[in-house]
């Protein structure tokens, strides 16, 4: 098999789907290569929060760009992945975070995200449901939760309709840089061609990024999922824990069918040779403990399944997106350690208008891939001075 598109789109998660079906919109052709199934892995197994505030404001403008086609979803893929516009809430134990929630609201304003912080009385009064010990709360009405199961597979779908090729159960193993362009080889030696290469394969981009002498510290960690039994639907808002004890942060939504989703506390090990990850008991039991602190009435709920899947994380928690540092024509989009469903759309759309026209007014300088080049070196020659 040979086959040959405008652009090659390795990864078939949030950020690979919707880069296709923006790129189809812009009317270039493409070929998207899955390993497994499209939203199987991190895009699939994740809280589903569609959550702007928290992130690092470099972030924000795709953010935003994002929330706007997690609002248009149903317009756009002609299909429904259950967003809701529920809003998002985070909460606090400590003072020094409570005040980061006044500076980071003051600091967001600018980039266009709204938010709201209560304390004291006028916390309780708005969420009479919470602990004692949380000190106060940050608001943005605007965001919501989607299902994860359902999103990245849509845009797929919504891609293929536009003429995109989309190929499952395919390993890559081999991208080179050859004249007028790149080929891509798979495991079972098929052959695909294009002028542009877009990784966004996860916790596998590595592999890729280093055949082009731009390997990256990423590692692979399980988030601990969980859902409950339903029970009558009264948390509207989608809520998590902001603080630094990892233990500590832990987040929930609730679906109108009643269940509620729960994710958050330590990581668990996750293998990407293997493709598998785990949810360690401890964790789920320590995850409940802290669901009980934020919301007693959650004391007498039980869990009725977990799961957990294979995300990439890098070591400064910001992503890699932009072009190759080493190679014209190669762009990357991976690395978005737990924090990429929200984000992946306005990800796609921004990368589909970098690669359609060789710019965009959105700056992405901080998620460069050369941060990683900079830091070897510097290491290479502390190494060296100290021989």
């Amino acid at each position: 098999m040979n086959e040959r598109a405008d652009v090659i789109v390795i990864g078939g998660g949030i950020v690979g789907t919707t880069t296709a079906f923006f790129l189809q919109r812009r009317g270039r052709s493409v070929i998207l290569l899955e390993r497994n199934l499209t939203g199987q892995q991190a895009s699939g197994v994740n809280f589903g929060g569609v959550r702007r505030q928290g992130r690092a404001l470099e972030q924000l403008a795709m953010s935003n760009r994002a929330l706007e086609t997690w609002r248009r979803s149903r317009e756009l893929l002609g299909e429904d992945i259950e967003f809701l516009p529920s809003g998002h809430t985070r909460v606090c134990y400590h003072a020094h975070d409570a005040e980061y929630f006044h500076r980071y609201a003051s600091d967001a304003r600018a980039y266009g995200l709204d938010l709201e912080v209560l304390e004291g009385e006028a916390l309780f009064r708005r969420f009479p449901f919470l602990g004692r010990d949380v000190l106060a709360a940050s608001i943005s009405p605007l965001d919501g939760h989607a299902n994860p199961r359902l999103a990245a597979p849509a845009f797929g779908r919504a891609a293929a309709r536009l003429g995109a090729r989309i190929v499952e159960n395919t390993e890559v193993v081999r991208v080179e840089k050859e004249a007028g362009g790149f080929r891509v080889e798979s495991a079972a030696g098929d052959v695909y061609r294009a002028e542009q290469v877009l990784i966004c394969a996860g916790a596998w981009a590595n592999t890729l990024s280093t055949q082009f002498g731009e390997p990256v510290p990423l590692a692979a960690r399980g988030p601990q999922m969980a859902v409950t039994e339903p029970v009558p639907y009264v948390f509207r808002d989608s809520m998590g824990v902001y603080t630094s004890t990892k233990a500590e942060s832990v987040y929930f939504r609730q679906i109108p069918r009643g269940n509620i989703v729960l994710g958050g506390g330590t990581p668990g090990p996750a293998d990407a040779s293997a493709r598998r990850a785990s949810v360690l008991p401890a964790n789920t039991v320590a995850q409940m403990e802290q669901f009980r602190r934020m919301v007693p009435a959650m004391k007498p709920l039980h869990v009725i399944r977990v799961w957990s899947g294979v995300e990439s994380y890098l070591p400064d928690s910001e992503p890699v997106i932009g072009p190759s540092s080493k190679a014209d024509g190669l762009f990357y989009a991976f690395g978005f350690s737990g924090s990429g469903f929200q984000i992946g759309p306005g990800v796609g759309e921004t990368l589909a208008e970098l690669l359609d026209t060789g710019s965009t007014p959105i700056d992405l300088g901080s998620f460069s891939i050369r941060r990683f080049q900079h830091a070897q070196s510097t290491r290479a020659a502390s190494v060296t001075s100290e021989s």
